[in-house]
């Protein structure tokens, strides 16, 4: 099953209150408001096409950073 790619030209990025604010430009941008989807860019570059991950993915994700899953 495939979805359609969201039409982000609208969105609203925002940074996360984790970010580095010696260093602003240096994280990942979410925006929020996709049903079913989190779109997930680059800061840095923000004209390269997002990536865009469904939003049980995403949470999943988080939870295992936050859990240390990753951390060696």
């Amino acid at each position: 099953m495939s979805n359609p790619r969201p039409d982000l030209s609208a969105a609203t990025w925002r940074k996360s209150s984790y970010s580095d604010n010696a260093n602003p430009d240096s994280c990942v941008e979410v925006a929020d408001g996709f049903e079913g989807v989190l779109p997930v860019r680059d800061s840095k570059d923000p004209q390269i096409p997002a990536l865009v991950f469904p939003t049980p993915s995403w949470t999943a994700f988080v939870t295992a950073v936050k859990s240390g899953h990753f951390t060696p």
